[in-house]
């Protein structure tokens, strides 16, 4: 078969493919391009999911007649001044949108200079008409009509409507947490589906930015959002992260941002992942928006046509700076657990609702039991810890706590989760506040506690190795095997010894004592999964953890023990100075505050 040249309009149309997926991949483009202009409202609307017509309008700086003709041109554009790729500081510098838009479209171009006149420009399945005078607004309408029309096979592959336009949305709804100065509406035609004002006058400020993430993400999410804001290396992390007791089924909001560009990245799942493994079960996952502030030169951001990956020159720093600041911000939380706690509560509280806790299936329940190996490390961490909290080592002749006692306990303000008062169902401990009540969960709060103990235990002593009688050759790739061997070190700290052994192979000697009888094997190729993905040795942190949260919920209080009312105020007393005690290892609430306001409209007082 002889070699040829494509024509033209083959070539902008298999382009195109790369470029435009699908309508929200030209919704995407457009509103970069308004950004990029400078724009201070951006008004999108679609038709039939983005089929039939997709229209952005913007009020940014305009075209004139000869640069709308040329920026319908492949890889014209005007972001790249000095044509250096290592820095790119715009949204758009491929120049590659509007002509693979246009190369499958009916596209229409409505544009005015501040200084100018206002121009219109037609491309139609790649041919380019001449432009015309038009009257317009200061500012740019692109209207993409027939999306597809001139590459019909690609419009077998489209979703719904509903699907489409939501996709859309959610584009939009990105590059508007991005940028809370810029105002933002999507409308169906018929319909407004995503409004925000712009935040102008507080641009920079903490207060708009999670007024705008609220907007997208949920009032539930701006009033259990802890502020994150750490730097490290020149590297600048701020945000937003909600608590351990708010929480999804999947990652769908999770977002991260890279000098204002919104960015989809294993990176960050990991190590949102690594930040929050203490607090939430598998299936559970938190809510955060992020924002990394870094030097243009030490990120690619030309890896992909879409512009939605990105690579870091030093991946390592970015990943330790997301865990470290997270688990800062969670530490800082303290005993707190989100409002949706108590939301819950009161809902199921009224009549005929039968709301779960959500998720509630997701979390394990009791019934498990431990092998022997565990079972002796749990008699060993329990008997110690148990009597590091006064009142909580089994003894029942402390004498009664009298309403006295208890009201000095609240006076001032200085117990947030109050006095206890009673023991319902010899499980939940019900306390008195200043301006309500708290409900506590006795095993899952005491749960916490031991863990917490059991973590810092780890970190002071190490952690304790048991020798293999017959050390385990285990057969990877050579790569790996020299990845692993090269890493030996930091696993030796976490209790896996382990050292190369010929070519393609590691022997293992040791292993962590906590692990008990585990699959070496298997460990040792999670390891070096984790290792080629995120540079770290996650999964054996994990289960050095999983064990720990296994022992903590094995040697705590457990529900139907009988407690006084000293042993419950030491209870309540400990969990308002351990870090994280508001939600235990599972990710459940562990105690559920109900304002005295709330219990008043229960009943009808207000």
């Amino acid at each position: 078969m002889t070699i040829r040249m494509l024509p033209e309009t083959v070539v902008n149309r298999i382009a195109a493919g790369e470029v435009v997926e699908r309508p929200a991949a030209a919704v995407k483009e457009l509103v970069e391009n308004a950004l990029d202009a400078g724009a201070h409202q951006i008004d999108v609307v679609l038709r039939d999911g983005g089929r039939t017509l997709i229209s952005v309008t913007d009020d940014g700086c305009g075209m004139t007649a000869d640069e709308m003709t040329l920026a319908v041109e492949r890889h014209a554009t005007s972001k790249l001044p000095d044509d250096d790729l290592t820095r790119v500081l715009t949204m758009g510098f491929r120049g590659e949108a509007l002509p693979s838009i246009g190369a499958v479209s009916r596209l229409t171009i409505t544009s005015r200079p501040r200084d100018g006149e206002a121009w219109q420009l037609l491309l139609e399945g790649g041919r380019k008409g001449a432009p015309q005078p038009a009257s317009h607004a200061y500012g740019t309408r692109v209207e993409v009509r027939d999306l597809f029309y001139a590459t019909p096979a690609r419009l077998k592959f489209l979703k719904t409507e509903r699907t489409e336009l939501d996709h859309a949305v959610d584009a939009v709804q990105r590059l508007a947490m991005a940028y809370p100065e810029v105002g933002f509406t999507v409308s169906d035609g018929e319909k407004t589906r995503f409004a925000c004002a712009s935040e102008t006058d507080l641009t920079g400020d903490e207060a708009a930015l999670l007024r705008r993430l609220a907007a997208v993400m949920g009032r539930d999410f701006s009033e259990n959002a802890l502020t994150v804001d750490a730097e490290r290396d020149g590297v600048r992390l701020f945000g937003f992260a909600g608590l351990p007791t708010l929480n999804r089924n999947t990652t769908r909001h999770q977002y991260l941002f890279v000098n204002g560009r919104p960015v989809r990245d294993k990176l960050l799942h990991g190590a949102v992942r690594g930040a929050y493994q203490d607090f939430l079960a598998r299936q559970r996952h938190p809510l955060v928006a992020l924002f990394v502030e870094i030097d243009p030169e030490l990120v690619d951001v030309n890896v992909h046509p879409a512009k939605t990956e990105v690579r870091f020159r030093d991946a390592g720093v970015v990943r330790g700076l997301i865990v470290g600041a997270l688990r800062h911000a969670l530490a800082e939380a303290g005993h707190r657990a989100s409002t949706t706690v108590a939301d819950t509560a009161l809902g199921a509280l009224r009549p005929g609702s039968g709301l779960p806790y959500p998720g509630r299936s997701a979390y394990p329940t009791g019934g498990s039991t431990l092998p022997r190996e565990l079972a002796e490390a749990v008699a060993s961490y329990y008997a110690p810890v148990e009597g590091q909290i006064p009142g909580l080592d089994g003894a029942s002749a402390a004498a009664p706590a009298t309403v006295d006692d208890d009201a000095a306990a609240m006076a001032g303000g200085d117990h947030p989760l109050g006095a206890a008062r009673a023991q319902v169902h010899e499980t939940y401990i019900v306390a008195q506040t200043g301006d309500g009540i708290v409900i506590v969960d006795q095993h899952a709060a005491h749960e916490r506690l031991v863990y917490e103990r059991m973590k810092k235990a780890l970190e002071n002593g190490g952690v304790m190795r048991q020798g293999l009688l017959l050390p385990e050759v285990i057969d990877l790739d050579d790569a790996i095997a020299t990845r692993l061997a090269d890493r030996a070190e930091e696993l030796s700290e976490l209790g896996l010894v382990l050292e190369k052994f010929g070519s393609g192979a590691v022997v293992v000697r040791e292993v962590p004592a906590l692990l008990g009888q585990t699959d070496v094997g298997a460990l040792v190729r999670d390891l070096a999964d984790d290792l080629a993905e995120m540079d770290t040795a996650l999964a054996l942190r994990e289960r050095l953890e999983e064990v720990c949260s296994t022992m903590a919920c094995h040697g705590s209080v457990r529900a139907g023990r009988q407690l006084n009312p000293t042993e419950m105020n030491a209870l309540l007393r400990e969990m308002e100075v351990t870090p994280h005690a508001g939600q235990c290892n599972h990710g459940r609430p562990t105690y559920v505050e109900l304002k005295l306001a709330d219990i008043e409209r229960l009943f009808g007082r207000r």
